[in-house]
């Protein structure tokens, strides 16, 4: 079985996502977020992208599923910038698979 592609996030930062083939749904407020990534976590979605500034908004549905294998939950910048957090999952799973950090940048 073939699992969907989404991203969720403010009409601005997932609009141009349609483009390349992955459901968008935008989502605003909290309570649209949380209602959009429990529909989803539910479906058959493998991977959901959502702009960081939506995914600082639902911690509890990220705990939720966070060590499962699907749906991959992965934060993306918006339109209104980087707020760093997707590189810090990145830095985190790379050092849990590995045990050590590997982008230690030594000044």
């Amino acid at each position: 079985m073939r699992k969907k592609i989404a991203v969720v996030g403010d009409k601005g930062s997932v609009l141009g996502f349609k483009s390349v083939g992955f459901e968008v749904f935008m989502a605003a407020t909290q309570q649209e977020i949380v209602d959009v990534m429990t529909t989803l976590c539910k479906g058959d979605y493998g991977i959901i992208f959502i702009t960081e500034q939506a995914y600082v908004q639902i911690p509890q549905i990220i705990d939720e599923y966070k060590e499962s294998p699907t749906p991959a939950i992965i934060p993306i910048p918006g339109k209104d910038g980087n707020l760093g957090i997707g590189i810090k999952n990145v830095k985190k799973n790379v050092e849990r698979a590995v045990g050590a950090d590997i982008l230690f940048n030594e000044d």
